[in-house]
């Protein structure tokens, strides 16, 4: 097999290189990393339409039919991860590009969560910011999340970790989601709400569903405006299964308390987005699955996965 092309996108920590073994692949491939986000579909076309091989980080990249149509020489898109919305799998399989993932030992994303929570409601970041920049003592009295009511939406892998997180910090915890049951609650050790009594009874709203076109605009304007006066809602899944506008809303107007966002519609979030302004939000720049240790995995088994595509042997990780 004559050398092939590799390009790895979305570095924004410039890591992939120094926590896999890309000199595995050296007599074979040519590695490439961009840094930087593509501006464009275009950009995208234009800068990757002489590679073979291609390793996406997330949904940072999309890769819908009109982009596949523009890359001829593509043969091999790996993803983070076993599942990514900004694929269009039937276009590729119809292009004949094989498609691979990557597993994930365990997700940080529920402790980040959990992080987003304490600096709503103790100000940690904040009042750091403050001492470091000399300003005067105390000026943020805090919220106690002992004893208030932690509503899930989604009780999956993730939702169930971040139950047990909650408990730990002695929350009450309750969940819904479409097709969550009464008897799944109470075997993971929480209570059962309907949609409606979620919203008006918890005191802080995560969520942790798949984003889907059935998930999509989950969160609505009907849903914000049940919620306390008091309430924060945290979104560590994917910007589009909340109503953003309708957010941006009810925090301007401080309907409710705040919010904490690792995700937003639109990523990386425009520097003149809403959001940055509004002092009553958390914004953390999607760091849920963003650690060495993931991403160390994440690129261990992209390499691994080229290694057995280019010596003609099956993908460890199917996606198509």
């Amino acid at each position: 097999m004559s050398r092939l092309r590799c390009a790895i996108l979305d570095d924004y920590f410039n890591l992939a290189l120094d926590v896999a073994d890309w000199p595995k692949l050296s007599d074979r491939v040519d590695v490439s990393v961009f840094s930087h986000p593509f501006a464009s579909e275009q950009a995208a076309a234009s800068a990757l339409t002489d590679f073979e091989i291609i390793c996406a980080m997330r949904e940072r990249t999309a890769f819908p039919k009109s982009l596949f149509d523009r890359l001829p020489k593509l043969k091999l898109l790996l993803t983070s991860g076993m599942r990514n919305a900004a694929i269009d799998i039937e276009a590729a399989k119809a292009r004949g590009i094989a498609i691979g993932g990557t597993q994930n030992s365990r997700d940080p994303t529920a402790p980040l969560a959990m992080g987003l929570i304490l600096e709503l409601t103790r100000g940690i970041g904040r009042e750091n910011a403050r001492m470091h920049a000399g300003e005067s003592w105390q000026t943020f009295a805090g919220v106690e999340i002992e004893g208030l009511t932690l509503g899930i939406v989604g009780l999956g892998k993730l939702g169930s970790k971040m139950a047990g997180i909650a408990k730990a910090f002695g929350m009450n915890v309750i969940a819904w989601s479409p097709n969550l049951t009464p008897e799944t609650c109470a075997a993971a050790g929480v209570g059962y709400a309907s949609k409606e009594e979620l919203f008006a009874k918890a005191d802080i709203v995560t969520i942790h569903v798949v984003l889907s076109e059935r998930s999509r605009g989950l969160v609505s304007r009907g849903d914000l405006a049940r919620m306390k006066p008091t309430a924060f809602l945290v979104n560590t899944a994917r910007g589009p299964i909340v109503d953003e506008q309708a957010l941006l809303e009810v925090l301007q107007q401080r309907k409710i308390a705040g919010a904490g966002l690792d995700v937003f519609s639109v990523e990386p979030l425009p520097v003149d987005h809403p959001f940055r302004k509004l002092d009553n939000v958390v914004l953390t720049p999607h760091l849920g699955y963003a650690t060495t240790d993931g991403l160390r995995i994440h690129y261990g088994q992209m390499v691994e996965a080229i290694d057995a595509f280019t010596k003609g042997g099956e993908l460890p990780r199917k996606l198509a």
